[in-house]
């Protein structure tokens, strides 16, 4: 299945923006709550702000390879759809996690039902691949 992956590389793309995003939040935070670097602690809303950061580099570490995987396997258009979802999920946590963390449900929610289906669906295309071609 030969596809150029646009969807895909767009998806990708947007989450490093996001991420870029997140970053400047938490470099607008750090000055106006005045906790300087290195310091990760500090005001409470600092934190919040730090740990959204945090919680999507530590996401995209599982995200992006499982992204691109479930679309060579599978379907570039689905994974990108799946891609979107997961990019939602992440907006909507951050915004309701930096306001009040225990409203934060509902984007984990998306973003992790999102990626979970792109790993296992990454997992299952590798398998189902070494199973046809023997392995090889």
């Amino acid at each position: 299945m030969n596809q150029p992956h646009n969807l895909i590389a767009l998806v990708t793309l947007l989450s490093l923006v996001l991420l870029v995003w997140k970053i400047a939040r938490v470099g607008k935070a750090r000055a106006r709550f005045g906790v300087e670097a290195p310091a990760v602690t500090g005001h409470p809303e600092f934190e919040r702000h730090f740990r959204v950061q945090m919680n999507m580099i530590e996401g995209l570490v599982v995200f992006l390879p499982s992204l691109w995987l479930f679309a060579i396997y599978w379907n570039d258009l689905i994974a990108a759809g799946l891609g979107a979802l997961f990019l939602i999920g992440r907006v909507v946590y951050m915004l309701a996690y930096v306001k009040e963390p225990k409203s934060r449900s509902l984007g984990f929610g998306l973003q992790g039902l999102a990626m979970l289906v792109l790993l296992f669906g990454a997992l299952a295309g590798t398998v189902r691949a070494l199973m046809v071609t023997g392995g090889v």
